[in-house]
């Protein structure tokens, strides 16, 4: 019994020592960013992120609630282009994402606020170059996160991962149509 307990409290300290060093080595900035280079002109990758409605056609986590309440407002494809979503799963949640800079066939810059599970703020940034006959595209967020948040860094990473491969595939796969 008394092993058990020393293996218990080993781990609740290492997981406490983490805890405080997460918060204090991570800066209070997160930079998040993946690219894909896609076998198509940037002007055709173009029409799949220069509305919120074409944008959404990619989106990884478009599909987390089938059943999700979303309205769009602006006009498509200008800045101020915005679509707004509403979940009952705690997974998608609630929030609104606006265009808030387009240069034509370079870069969308759009702006994003959470309200639901948490709030919060970020920007994110598709930026398309020619590589060749194809188009890279870098796919970039950036938000500031609590020291709690920060905690959870090695596995927001993992997940935004996860989620960016997944969109760039699907942006991929409708460009090279």
């Amino acid at each position: 019994m008394k092993t058990i307990l020393k293996i218990i409290g080993v781990i609740v300290l290492l997981i406490i020592g983490y805890a405080i060093i997460a918060m204090l080595a991570f800066g209070k900035n997160y930079h998040y960013e993946k690219s894909m280079v896609i076998n198509a002109p940037k002007e055709k990758v173009w029409q799949q992120i220069s509305s919120m409605k074409a944008f959404n056609e990619w989106n990884p986590w478009m599909k987390l609630d089938k059943s999700m309440k979303v309205t769009y407002t602006g006009n498509s494809g200008e800045v101020g282009d915005k679509y707004c979503w509403d979940s009952k799963n705690d997974d998608a949640g609630a929030g609104c994402q606006e265009i808030k800079e387009l240069v034509l066939n370079e870069k969308q810059k759009t702006e994003m606020t959470f309200i639901k599970p948490f709030e919060g703020q970020a920007t994110s940034e598709i930026v398309l170059s020619p590589e060749g006959n194809a188009t890279k595209v870098l796919w970039t967020m950036d938000t500031e996160q609590d020291p709690m948040m920060k905690i959870m860094r090695p596995m927001m990473d993992y997940q935004m991962g996860k989620s960016y491969e997944e969109g760039l595939n699907n942006l991929k796969a409708l460009a090279e149509k």
